[in-house]
């Protein structure tokens, strides 16, 4: 995770966000800290990057990379504003013993690549040339499910679907083209479907350990879903990052050795 003490709206790169509706800082500090303290009390390690002056995303640190069998696949990003970040996050994982694979093709990391048990899904569409499903393919030596991404709202893959288990995933079909909706159907027939007041709260921008499922607070007919599953939804407010267009899990890389 990286704090958000440079986080701003400056730029517009998604919908999400706004350069005229001033940032509240200590909110935006505040609520990441409770996801952070969120995480220690469900009893997982949380690293920290340090921000960077002049880097306001640098807080989603899902975007840097996929971490996979101890290889980060470094972010290639699309937008300029964001490329910046690319070197700070790879100095971070060379010094913490990661291997660095910086791409050919440009990817978003974990905010386009979704780990599901052995698949790898790939979200296209806005951040990610489809070619680097195919590099990732190679480098990790998994299949890699290619989905296309159709709502600007949800320009990442990680903003329209997240993983309960190995088996189960949870995703807004509105987000995706009919071809991909129906591969989702095919491969995850007992999915669990999000309505779109859920999905406009970026329910779908959560992390599940497999018992918990770390959940933006608006999101509550997601979480009683996820809760009659048998998991157990723990809502966190992050409204004030959400301005930037990321919550739970664009906060939060997942560090897989």
């Amino acid at each position: 995770m990286c704090p958000p003490t440079h986080f701003d709206v400056v730029y517009t790169i998604n919908p999400w966000m706004d350069p005229i509706v001033p940032v509240d800082q200590g909110a935006a500090e505040e609520q990441w800290a409770g996801l952070r303290q969120t995480y220690l009390d469900l009893g997982h390690s949380v690293e920290l990057i340090e921000p960077v002056p002049g880097l306001p995303d640098m807080v989603y640190a899902a975007n840097s990379a996929l971490v996979l069998d101890g290889t980060a696949y470094l972010a290639r990003f699309q937008h300029p504003e964001r490329r910046g970040e690319e070197d700070y996050y790879a100095r971070w994982f060379e010094e913490h013993g990661v291997s660095v694979l910086r791409a050919a093709h440009v990817h978003e990391g974990e905010g386009d690549f979704v780990v599901a048990g052995d698949v790898i899904l790939g979200g296209t569409g806005f951040r990610t040339d489809p070619a680097a499903h195919r590099e990732a393919a190679q480098v990790f030596g998994r299949e890699v499910v290619s989905l296309e991404l159709i709502d600007p709202r949800f320009y990442h893959l990680d903003t329209a679907l997240f993983v309960l288990d190995e088996d189960r995933i949870v995703y807004n079909p509105a987000a995706f083209s009919p071809a991909s909706q129906s591969e989702l159907r095919r491969r995850y027939p007992d999915a669990v479907v999000a309505d779109e007041v859920d999905a406009n709260a970026f329910g779908l921008n959560a992390m599940s350990d497999g018992i918990h499922v770390v959940i933006p607070a608006p999101a509550k007919g997601l979480a009683k879903q996820v809760a009659d599953l048998g998991f157990t939804p723990v809502p966190v407010e992050l409204r004030e990052l959400l301005r930037g267009g990321g919550s739970v899990k664009c906060c939060t890389l997942e560090l897989r050795s």
